[in-house]
Parts: structure tokens; C-alpha cells; sequence
């Protein structure tokens, strides 16, 4: 039985956290399995590295940080297989070049592309623990490219991908997929069993526990993901295919995003092509929207509101001063606000969802901006303030956690 594992930066944030992982691997090793693993920095260790690079430059070279930035995992996958190897297995650690781990051209937000395992098989095949540096790879100049934050759950999932392996098994400090964030509602519940596309839909959405780009090349690779935490013996939730067990749950989660903000604008030229127009400047300009309502024209005039993430709100303004200035009557913004979703893949085949969230929101005096749905999701743009209040009266209302 082959294995891929993933420590992330909290479960490797300490030497003494890098000896527990290595007794962990140590103990599946005695049971018989092959194993890859694969690490992250040590907690706190990336933005330190950061903060080095802009103690000389406020823009450093997206190469040049690459190379910096890709030094944290080698530190821990060194760092870990000196200490199995001083527990008497032998390991062996890897870079993401040394694994074969291939990527795009794009410096700080790579995509891999593929992965030659010939290296990391010979390696399985003399008997040895290959400990991967995550995060990492290579491109066709042979030129060091990381992943973006959270790169190394991705590299965990493209590794067990190419090797076949029969699980990815993602340790961090939580000890599962919960109901919603137990942080704001101590009744939350462990999931044992949560679907790709709900998992999707929850990392999209804000909870924080896996990468999305990680769900979404275990889906489309076969993956299965089981979330665990590297300080207990919890069994975890099994991200895989949903099926009808899956669907007799109508709700599965309520995730919280408070890094949202609001864009408005005012008496909009209704013509052909202004939205088009609008939406290509943004996302020339790496702007990701979210949620989209235009009002009914009226006197050649129509009203557009879209949420973006807080973080990119300034470019979003430059972009529309900029660009659509006799256009447009005017424009607000608001950052006071959040977003509240529910989930779950029972949506399709149960009626009255939405009406209970709507209600359960209205009798708590919590006024909804926006919505948005699809088939397994629906979200709701409210006031900031009541965010947690939203999240523990829906999570009562669909009985999560009972």
C-alpha cells in the first residue's frame, strides 16, 4: 500500500513537531505501508523569508523569491528524514526538481504541468521514506517556481496522482472537516465524509482547512483525501466522490468569508458589450468577482453591483476610474460586509432550502445585500457585524449539530 502524506507548517512548527511527525511516519512505516511525504515550511517561516525580501526591495524579483521562498520546505524535509533515519529507517528527503515536479513559467503562482516519478519510484523501490520539499518544482528552463500559498497540499495531491497511490493523507493542526468553523460555533460537528464539489464549494467560501486548487486536481485525478490532524489519532473526513449517502444529507456546511467587499456603480450606460467591457478591465488586472446583480434598465441607465475580495478593492477602483469614467455615474464602495454560504450536495433533490435560510436570517434581523446559488450552494452577501450571529443561527436551524 502506497501512501502520500502532507504535514503542513503548525504540525512541522518546531523541532519537536518535526520528531512527533517523524515517530508518525516511523509508526506507519512499521505497518507495512510505502510512503511519501510531503512538508511545508515551518510555521511562520515563509512570511519571515518575506519580510527579508522587502527589507531591501517593496517589489523583489518573483524569480528571485522563488528561489528564497522554496528554502523553507527543504529545511523540514531535510530536517525530517535525519530524524527518521536516527529512529533506524531509512529516508530520504527530495526538492520538488529531485521529485520531478514540473511546472508553468509563472514565478510565485505556478501551475504543475507534470510529473516524472521515475526518481521518487527507484527510491520506494530500494525501501526508502521519500520526504518531498512541497510547495516547489521546476520549469522547462530549469528555473526553481513554487505553487502559491498553500502549494504544498497541491503538490501532496499531484504526487499521489501520479504515483497511483491508494490515499493523500493531509495532516494539519484540525482534526477533520467540520460543520463550520468550531471557532464561532463550539457545536460543530466532524464530518466523516464530505464530496470533491462541497469540498470546493467550503474552500472557495472561506474555510481555510485545504486548498481549493488541491480539491479540484483530486477530483479530476481520483483522488482520495483524507483531512486529518497530526496531534491526534482522529480518524478524519474522506473527501471523495459523493454518492447517495452523501445526498440524504441536505446540508453539509456553512462556511464564512469576511474578506469581501462591495462594488456599486451608479447609472451605468445600458448598452450591448458595457458589462463585457467592465468585467475584461477587471480581469486584466487579476481581479477575481464574485458575485454579480444588475438592476432592470431604466432611462438608458442601469445599476451593477459585484463583490471582490478586500485585499484587491483598490485595484479594482483604479481599474474602473480608469477606464469608464463618462460611463459611469458613479460608483460606492463597501467593505463592511461578508459573506455567508451554505452547502451541501442534498441541495439537488430537497426543495425549501433556501426559504429556511432566508427565514431563519429575517426572524434574527440580519438583512441580505446579495444572493447567489447554484446547484449545491447558496450565498448570501449581509452586514459584517452579523456574520458569526448568521453562521451559528443557520447552523441551528439545519441541525448540524446534531
Amino acid at each position: 500500500m502506497l501512501i502520500v502524506q502532507k504535514y503542513g507548517g503548525t504540525s512541522v512548527g518546531s523541532l519537536e513537531r518535526i520528531e512527533n511527525v517523524a515517530r508518525r511516519v516511523a509508526q506507519a512505516r512499521e505497518e507495512g505501508k510505502d510512503l511519501v511525504v510531503v512538508v511545508s515550511a515551518m510555521s511562520g517561516e515563509t512570511n519571515k523569508l518575506i519580510e527579508y525580501a522587502h527589507h531591501f526591495s517593496k517589489n523583489p524579483s518573483r524569480r528571485e523569491m522563488d528561489i528564497l521562498l522554496s528554502s523553507g520546505e527543504r529545511v523540514t524535509a531535510a530536517l525530517l528524514a535525519i530524524a527518521l533515519q536516527e529512529m533506524g529507517h531509512d529516508a530520504i528527503a527530495m526538492t520538488g526538481r529531485q521529485a520531478g515536479i514540473r511546472t508553468d513559467s509563472t514565478h510565485t503562482y505556478a501551475r504543475i504541468e507534470e510529473i516524472r516519478t521515475d526518481a521518487i519510484k527507484q527510491r520506494i523501490e530500494e525501501g526508502k521514506i521519500v520526504i518531498v520539499a512541497g510547495f516547489q518544482g521546476i520549469n522547462e528552463h530549469g528555473e526553481v517556481t513554487t505553487l502559491g500559498r498553500g502549494g504544498s497540499d497541491l503538490s501532496a495531491v499531484a504526487l499521489a496522482g501520479a504515483l497511483k497511490a491508494d490515499a493523500c493523507e493531509i495532516y494539519s493542526d484540525v482534526e477533520g472537516i467540520y460543520t463550520t468553523d468550531p471557532r464561532i460555533e463550539p457545536r460543530a460537528k466532524k464530518l466523516e465524509h464530505i464530496s470533491y464539489d462541497e469540498m470546493l464549494e467550503l474552500s472557495s467560501l472561506g474555510a481555510k482547512v485545504l486548498q481549493n486548487r488541491s480539491v479540484e486536481l483530486a477530483k479530476k485525478m481520483g483522488v482520495t483525501i483524507i483531512a486529518r490532524s497530526s496531534f491526534s489519532d482522529d480518524p478524519g473526513t474522506i473527501i471523495s466522490e459523493e454518492d447517495e449517502s452523501m445526498e440524504a444529507v441536505v446540508v453539509s456546511g456553512i462556511a464564512l468569508d469576511k474578506n469581501q467587499a462591495r462594488v456599486s456603480l451608479r447609472e451605468v450606460a445600458d448598452r450591448p458589450g458595457i458589462a463585457a467591457e467592465i468585467f475584461n478591465k477587471l480581469a486584466e488586472e487579476q481581479i477575481n468577482v464574485d458575485m454579480i446583480i444588475q438592476n432592470a434598465s431604466k432611462d438608458g441607465t442601469t445599476n451593477l453591483g459585484f463583490t471582490v475580495p478586500q485585499s484587491e478593492l483598490e485595484r479594482a477602483k483604479e481599474a474602473i476610474s480608469q477606464g469608464f469614467g463618462e460611463e459611469i455615474g458613479g460608483a460606492d464602495y463597501d467593505e463592511n460586509i461578508c459573506k455567508v454560504s451554505i452547502v451541501g450536495v442534498g441541495m439537488k433533490s430537497h426543495s425549501g432550502i433556501a426559504a429556511k435560510a432566508f427565514s431563519t436570517l429575517a426572524e434574527n434581523n440580519i438583512n441580505i445585500e446579495m444572493i447567489s446559488t447554484s446547484e449545491i450552494k447558496i450565498s448570501m452577501v449581509i452586514d459584517e457585524k452579523y456574520g458569526e450571529l448568521a453562521v451559528r443561527t443557520l447552523h441551528e436551524a439545519y441541525e448540524l449539530d446534531k
